[in-house]
């Protein structure tokens, strides 16, 4: 995929949290639990005690360089795809409500004491892409079912490695990818021969 004057929200995603990841370094370094809990790092129990911006402000943080490399790229891929096929608006939706809705699994679901990163909303873009897909699939051509099952099958081996490596945030992957799914059902494309891909 290339960026572009079509794909302005992926850029402006990409920059936001290459400034974070930026401000984590200068605060302490991207792996410092102090620095990530200040800039905004979701915690549970801080979030439980009202601190709920931590929902937000969680999605633009990385721990290390490898986490935000795999999840930029991811991003650049997926975002791109996305904005191209239903539009810029869209994007930012099932983006931040993926993001949160991640956000809200890891505080419901799991025992960690810290959580941080963009793949609760990236699996939301996911979902939107495969349901978007899903709802079409009698009208897609070969190209956009084979698409359509990569992505199935991308989510799914993610989804596996989430549950076999320690230290990975299943909850917000699959929190997000929920959200994402249902939204996905009602976008539109962004233009109308993009339906057929």
């Amino acid at each position: 995929m290339l960026l572009g004057r079509r794909t302005p929200v992926t850029i402006l995603l990409l920059a936001a949290i290459g400034a974070m990841f930026v401000a984590e370094k200068l605060q302490g370094g991207s792996t410092d639990e102090a620095a990530l809990v200040t800039l905004g790092a979701n915690v549970p129990v801080l979030v439980r005690e009202g601190q709920y911006w931590r929902l937000l402000a969680s999605m633009f943080l990385h721990i290390g360089i490898l986490h935000l490399a795999v999840n930029a790229w991811a991003l650049y891929q997926l975002g791109a795809l996305f904005e191209l096929l239903l539009g810029s608006l869209p994007l930012l939706l099932v983006y931040f409500a993926s993001g949160i809705a991640g956000s809200i699994a890891t505080v419901m679901f799991t025992r960690a004491d810290l959580s941080a990163g963009a793949s609760g909303a990236i699996f939301g873009v996911m979902g939107a892409l495969i349901a978007f897909l899903l709802k079409r699939r009698d009208v897609l051509t070969p190209q956009a079912r084979s698409l359509l099952m990569q992505l199935v099958g991308w989510a799914a081996l993610n989804v596996v490695l989430g549950f076999s490596i320690p230290g990975i945030d299943n909850a917000a992957h699959l929190g997000g990818c929920a959200a994402g799914f249902l939204l996905g059902f009602t976008l539109r494309p962004r233009f109308r021969p993009a339906m057929e891909l």
